[in-house]
């Protein structure tokens, strides 16, 4: 079970039983029947008789008489009869006399049959994402094995005349390819599985059959495109001879990462990124994320495809955008003397990966607005 954190329930596990199975303790006190309590106070206490105490991990048989009490430890059974739990530091115990200084109602610093879940209530539903609160719940009902989603394989497959693998050498006029691993870690963090197809080179028919190659062997596809206008035309034109429908979109109102392409072939996802990596990486976490986790079977009703985690920023310079497009600005995070949590932009070409590393949250401005100026508050996506 501890190797399903963060997998996807492929379907829905109920309780097969009452938690908790029976009423206990919250609290070390003493159970009591609450009414009688009622009106004490330290100027006047009510008074019971200490009549036992209930062993941990016992079944607590004797019932709780009228004008006593039992001696009972956090998470312990109720004895028959008890409704309540004073707590130790609202009594006093003299011998066998029990002063209680403070009135307690029916239930309260214990817990009913069923409070936590009832039998045949829903642990986790079907495209719930597992958390370790989840695991502890489907645990403590005696669930030990469930069905989740497989995860998602998705391709990766860089481009361009001008990239080289991270390994070799780099000469004049060429780039190291960035992009797979980072769009790899993102399908990662989201669920899936990275596979990783290499680089080819601005050729048509090696693009295409490397393309449909790894269509085939996965579950969608991201191609990351040469820096030039027609290297981005050549994988438009791949992306389309991979099957209907094709292309969706070419082209979304983002920045960076606007000559975007999005695609369906043959059933699966097909994802064209821009060549810049600062460009690639925003898209990957705005688009290719939530893909993944769709993919891996989140739940689309219930919000679980978007992870994003969003903070309020107070700026501390002006950010100007240009209305019509969402823009996404890398921003670094301090928190001020204050309170307020600062962003400070980090501005950059799109070709920079170090805006990125240097940030800490990318600042969204909407395509409605023409930015920010200093001292506006702002939602921030942490990175």
């Amino acid at each position: 079970m501890p190797h399903a954190l963060g997998r996807i329930a492929a379907e829905r596990v109920d309780a097969p039983e009452a938690l908790p199975a029976f009423a206990r303790s919250t609290m070390d006190g003493f159970a009591v029947r609450a009414a009688e309590t009622y009106g004490a106070s330290d100027s006047a206490p009510a008074y019971l008789r200490l009549a036992g105490e209930v062993a941990m991990g016992r079944v607590a048989r004797d019932p709780l008489e009228v004008g006593t009490a039992q001696r009972i430890h956090t998470g312990a059974m109720l004895p028959p009869l008890a409704d309540a739990v004073v707590i130790v530091e609202d009594t006093t115990l003299r011998g066998s006399e029990l002063e209680v200084l403070r009135a307690v109602a029916p239930g309260d610093n214990a817990v009913a049959v069923g409070e936590d879940v009832g039998a045949g209530e829903p642990i986790v539903c079907a495209g719930r994402e597992l958390r370790a609160q989840d695991l502890g719940a489907l645990h403590a009902a005696g669930v030990t094995a469930l069905r989740v989603r497989r995860r998602p394989v998705v391709g990766i497959l860089s481009s361009g005349d001008e990239v080289v693998a991270p390994d070799a050498a780099t000469p004049l006029g060429a780039v190291r390819d960035v992009n797979a691993v980072t769009v790899g870690a993102t399908v990662e963090r989201a669920g899936g599985i990275p596979r990783y197809l290499g680089i080819v080179p601005d050729d048509e028919a090696r693009l295409f059959a490397a393309a449909r190659a790894g269509l085939e062997a996965c579950d969608a596809l991201v191609l990351s495109a040469g820096s030039s206008v027609s290297a981005r035309d050549l994988t438009a034109r791949v992306v389309e001879r991979l099957g209907p429908p094709g292309i969706l979109v070419h082209g979304i109102a983002l920045r960076p990462g606007k000559p975007t392409i999005l695609a369906v072939a043959a059933g699966k996802p097909v994802v064209g990124l821009p060549g810049n990596p600062v460009s690639a990486l925003v898209v990957a976490w705005r688009m290719v994320r939530p893909m993944v986790r769709l993919l891996a079977g989140a739940s689309l009703a219930s919000g679980g495809w978007d992870e994003d985690r969003t903070l309020d920023v107070r700026l501390t310079a002006t950010v100007p955008s240009r209305p019509g497009r969402e823009d996404y600005v890398p921003v670094a995070l301090r928190r001020a003397a204050d309170g307020a949590l600062e962003a400070t932009p980090v501005f950059g070409k799109s070709s920079l990966i170090f805006t990125l590393v240097r940030s800490d949250a990318l600042l969204v401005v909407p395509l409605d607005l023409a930015g920010y100026a200093a001292g506006s508050v702002a939602k921030a996506i942490v990175t």
